[in-house]
């Protein structure tokens, strides 16, 4: 039975039996219980066991070296999940104490798997909002990394710091502007629409890309906008029309208007 299977009493219930399990395995050294609820099929369990084990870290000063440790041998697991879960716990202490964890995530983004590597995005994207200083220093070391996967995986993991502060990550999403590999110039140009829309956001956004050098690219991170307007029109501070307005009198104009 799965964990949205039960009812919300039981579930509640089943929470608190996992983090007194994970919280018995610390004390003792041990990892069975961490083991199955980390590797367990259901996501929604796997995500109460890494939640279980954030709080254990903030509430039990006295075992965190004890939870890094055993989270450091999880990530040598050779089930995929069980790695997963250990970079999506470290992504919850990370919201607070980032340098602690800051080697999860240095090996998470080069693990063979997909869903690792994703976990440590996902990582990215909370800690950014709830921990920026220390999580975007960390992620403007790899935006000049060889490997374009792995510059692609940063650059979509400060999207959601951007989507309340851009002026956060422009600076860091400024450096790949020039980028070769499309996948990369793709998400770039993504990132930019996702952090437009909220309220004194595309103000930001747009003073900033004028100031860019890569036309060509700041062109089509400006379709984006406009398209992102309309596909989150429900959600965006203003209407894709106010946007297209604001963008030609404060960009186009000036940029192309002797053209």
């Amino acid at each position: 039975m799965g964990f949205y299977d039960l009812s919300k009493e039981a579930r509640a219930i089943l929470v608190e039996e996992i983090h007194q399990a994970i919280a018995r395995n610390i004390a003792e050294g041990e990892t069975p219980a961490i083991l199955s609820y980390f590797s367990n099929e259901d996501t929604y369990i796997r995500k109460a066991g890494y939640l279980a084990l954030g709080r254990i870290y903030m509430a039990q000063e006295d075992q965190r070296e004890n939870i890094k440790t055993q989270l450091l041998k999880l990530l040598k697991s050779h089930n995929e999940k069980v790695r997963q879960t250990a970079i999506n716990a470290a992504g919850e202490i990370g919201k607070y104490h980032f340098e602690a964890v800051s080697i999860f995530f240095d090996k998470g983004l080069f693990d063979p798997h997909h869903s690792v590597r994703n976990a440590v995005i996902g990582s990215l994207k909370k800690m950014g909002q709830k921990n920026p200083g220390p999580t975007l220093a960390w992620a403007k070391g790899y935006l000049n990394h060889p490997d374009k996967e792995i510059r692609r995986e940063v650059c979509h993991g400060i999207e959601l710091r951007g989507r309340t502060h851009p002026q956060d990550v422009l600076p860091l999403l400024e450096v790949l502007q020039d980028d070769a590999t499309a996948r990369v110039k793709n998400t770039l140009v993504h990132v930019l629409g996702q952090i437009s829309y909220k309220k004194g956001c595309l103000e930001t956004v747009i003073r900033t890309l004028a100031a860019w050098e890569n036309k060509e690219l700041v062109a089509k991170a400006i379709d984006e906008i406009v398209d992102v307007h309309h596909r989150y029109k429900n959600f965006s501070a203003l209407t894709q029309q106010q946007a297209i307005k604001y963008i030609d009198e404060n960009y186009w104009e000036e940029h192309q208007g002797a053209n």
